[in-house]
């Protein structure tokens, strides 16, 4: 790659307002626990580089991996810099990387040796004193949700969680918080006996999305918008995340699970409270929380789970040209696996505001292609003027947010077709952000990172919107459980089972083919 001076063009997560760039992290550490795996090798260190590469880490920062082999410091940085060659975002930068890896330590451990976070706690307070960490360290847990306890407990013990003076500690806890609203609370409940809450940082990466974030833009920046955001004129939201591939080697941990507990209750409800929250009187965190946990906290299951919800599990087929397994034919998957693919569910949200907008969102794999979108469905206008146009050709008015992979917004209105005759018909204005601005988008990783160093969090649900989530989706996994029927098969490469569909025409309307 070529090299590149990073101070010489646009840096997206520095405050262009402030001349004193208090958005660069201070003498700090990321200590990261499960540096083997995919997150941390294709996520976590390149976001590492990519901020320091930016200037947003300061000379000061440290680098710490753990885990079982039996790597000296110099085979770590070797894993860094292949993970950071393979997938970073910015231009590899020698001088950037030399700096950079001056700060990297490994310590050899298993989870449960005392004498592995002892040695933890040596390499913490040698780096305060050559590296001048400071004693702000930061703790990210990349490891299965069942060692949070056993983890959190040994940084305790050996006094990692706690910090003299002006110093700070933080761990920083990947999703799923839980499988249900029992464990959350006990998860919880462990992390913070640990942790005060303020030093807890729970990743949801959705949030750390550019486009995410522009949904608070879009609504509360933008006069034209905000008026007509309520049940006067909106019809319907969609909220949908799909994927077009299988479990991608993630059986072990995704059979069990399914797509509800591992996209729904995270992702797709922050979405929603995002899309449907009021105006926070500013965007400090605690007012943040407080306007997405009024969201959450007014949502209404509907009536009859059955015809308000619906679960697909993929089967074999051709799917873009290619023959694909079936999911119960996927390596690790039992053969009588009843785990969904894909679910779909519809939500009210009993305010003044949306009384009488449903919310639907679905999620699944092997669909018609990779896309997260938020859809504002507007109602129809009274057709008086345009009595001799189709009701397919005059259709409704729609707001679709694009969180991914092509980011930005689409607006779908009705413009008359050119010619003699006054035939309206549907048109979409497109705003996408690599066409609008010249900064580069910074990656989720990359934000969350930076946060969590200089102990920002506006972007992580604290317990309070987990447990809320969890209220929500419990009652659905718990009604598909006493049902005792499997998932209904989709052909790979469809938008999920019959069963979806039928969920929105009992209701008079159809998804939307993003």
């Amino acid at each position: 790659m070529p090299q590149s001076d990073p101070t010489k063009s646009p840096n997206p997560l520095r405050d262009s307002r402030d001349r004193r760039l208090s958005r660069v992290a201070g003498p700090s550490s990321l200590v990261i626990f499960g540096v083997t795996g995919d997150l941390a090798r294709k996520k976590l260190m390149p976001a590492v580089y990519d901020l320091a590469n930016r200037g947003l880490l300061p000379p000061s920062f440290a680098l710490v991996g753990f885990a079982r082999r039996q790597w000296e410091d110099e085979d770590f940085a070797v894993v860094v810099k292949e993970a950071v060659m393979a997938h970073c975002r910015t231009p590899f930068v020698d001088s950037v990387w030399e700096q950079l890896a001056e700060g990297i330590r490994f310590v050899q451990g298993e989870f449960d040796n005392g004498a592995s976070f002892e040695e933890l706690k040596a390499t913490l307070d040698e780096l305060d004193v050559q590296r001048g960490t400071r004693g702000n360290h930061a703790f990210y847990l990349s490891i299965p949700p069942k060692a949070f306890e056993l983890v959190c407990r040994q940084l305790s013990v050996h006094g990692l969680a706690q910090a003299s003076g002006d110093a700070w500690r933080r761990v920083v806890i990947e999703k799923p918080f839980g499988h249900d609203l029992g464990s959350a609370r006990d998860l919880n409940e462990i992390v913070e006996s640990v942790f005060p809450t303020d030093s807890v940082f729970r990743i949801d990466h959705y949030l750390g999305k550019e486009t995410v974030q522009n949904i608070l833009a879009l609504r509360f920046a933008n006069q034209f918008f905000e008026p007509l955001w309520n049940s006067n004129y909106v019809d319907h939201v969609q909220i949908t995340m799909a994927e077009d591939i299988g479990t991608g080697g993630r059986a072990g941990y995704y059979d069990g699970v399914g797509a509800a507990r591992d996209v729904m209750q995270n992702h797709l409800l922050q979405l929603l409270a995002l899309t449907a929250m009021e105006e926070p009187i500013s965007f400090n965190a605690g007012d943040l929380r407080a306007e997405k946990e009024k969201v959450l906290a007014a949502v209404k299951l509907p009536d009859d789970l059955s015809k308000h919800s619906a679960r697909g599990q993929f089967a074999g087929g051709w799917q873009g040209g290619e023959k694909v397994l079936g999911y119960l034919e996927e390596d690790g998957i039992p053969i009588d696996s009843t785990t969904e693919t894909f679910a779909a569910i519809r939500l009210d949200i009993n305010t003044r505001r949306w009384s009488g907008v449903p919310f639907y969102l679905r999620t699944g794999k092997r669909l018609g292609r990779r896309v997260t979108e938020i859809a504002v469905v507007f109602k129809r206008a009274p057709n008086l003027l345009f009595t001799d146009n189709k009701k397919d050709d005059f259709g409704q008015n729609a707001v679709v947010i694009r969180v991914q992979p092509d980011e930005g917004v689409t607006i779908r209105f009705g413009s008359k077709v050119p010619g003699t005759q006054m035939e309206v018909r549907d048109v979409t204005m497109d705003f996408g952000y690599g066409h609008a601005f010249t900064e580069s988008s910074p990656e989720a990783y990359e934000r969350l990172i930076l946060d969590v160093l200089l102990g920002e969090p506006p972007l992580f649900p604290r317990h309070q919107e987990v447990e809320l989530s969890w209220k929500i989706l419990d009652p659905f996994e718990d009604f598909w459980a006493a049902e005792g029927t499997r998932p209904q098969a989709y052909a790979p490469g469809s938008w999920g089972p019959a069963s979806a569909d039928d969920l929105l025409a009992r209701d008079g309307r159809t998804w939307r083919r993003p």
